[in-house]
């Protein structure tokens, strides 16, 4: 058996067991249980599973894997100081794609009321969030409605989001790791925010405290992607201290103030 189809078949298990021992595994297989811990030492570096005494556990879940209106109680000061740093990135005249999710409504809400900009968008949230705002013309993407996020994915969204080239993506994610990368918690989503953030000039991270740290099943892209990550100042710079150490821009806001 190859590498690749025993790490598939471990995270198979532990999704349907609940916990990997590594001995009775090895038995099982008619593997060595050198092998079978080999292997859950990479995943576990991967940012996959939990290495634990004699086998695996499955990662504490993401926060962010909630629905839209549990999310939206979490990290409630954090979100809209985050917002307000990302917009204030915005220059005018440029062509930005905000993502979907409670963050990114922030964000919709503190742009400025004279910033003449184009905004596309697969979120009617975020949409709507515009809806008075004289100077930025908004394209809404369409598609089959994805009701943890809300937005729009499938083939129709993924058609739409090839033909627009951005100056900035800000991209809402469920889960960012210095090993993992960027995750998600749905395999459809992860592959419409790859190629938004393939069609971006520029990807910005908006990570509210509790998706720090964490991971979900499936990857959206590697973190040499990210051009910058937007956090709050609340965040321990013990959690940050990776990110800096690749090159990623990290930038801080909160109260009245913001560095990078």
């Amino acid at each position: 058996m190859l590498t690749r189809q025993r790490k598939e078949l471990l995270l198979n298990l532990l999704k349907q067991d609940g916990q990997i021992v590594a001995k009775a595994l090895s038995e099982q297989l008619g593997l060595s249980e050198d092998t079978i811990r080999r292997d859950l030492r990479e995943l576990a570096r991967e940012g996959l599973l939990q290495r634990v005494h004699g086998g695996a556990l499955p990662l504490p879940p993401s926060p962010a894997m909630g629905n839209f209106s549990q999310r939206q109680q979490i990290a409630g000061e954090a979100k809209p100081a985050i917002g307000q740093a990302a917009a204030a990135m915005v220059e005018p005249g440029q062509v930005v794609f905000i993502d979907g999710g409670t963050t990114a409504v922030q964000l919709a809400r503190a742009l400025p009321a004279e910033l003449r900009a184009t905004v596309v968008t697969h979120s009617p949230s975020v949409a709507l969030e515009l809806v008075e705002h004289a100077h930025i013309e908004v394209i809404l993407i369409g598609g089959r409605l994805f009701k943890h996020s809300i937005v729009a994915m499938g083939p129709a969204a993924l058609e739409a989001i090839a033909q627009i080239r951005t100056d900035i993506y800000f991209m809402g994610v469920c889960s960012l790791d210095p090993q993992a990368g960027i995750t998600t918690g749905d395999y459809d989503e992860a592959g419409v925010k790859r190629a938004i953030s393939q069609a971006a000039r520029r990807t910005v991270v908006l990570a509210s405290p509790e998706k720090l740290h964490t991971a979900s099943p499936y990857q959206i892209a590697p973190l040499s992607s990210v051009g910058a990550i937007v956090v709050h100042a609340g965040v321990d710079e013990a959690l940050l201290a990776p990110y800096r150490a690749m090159g990623i821009e990290v930038v801080v806001a909160g109260g009245n103030h913001l560095k990078a």
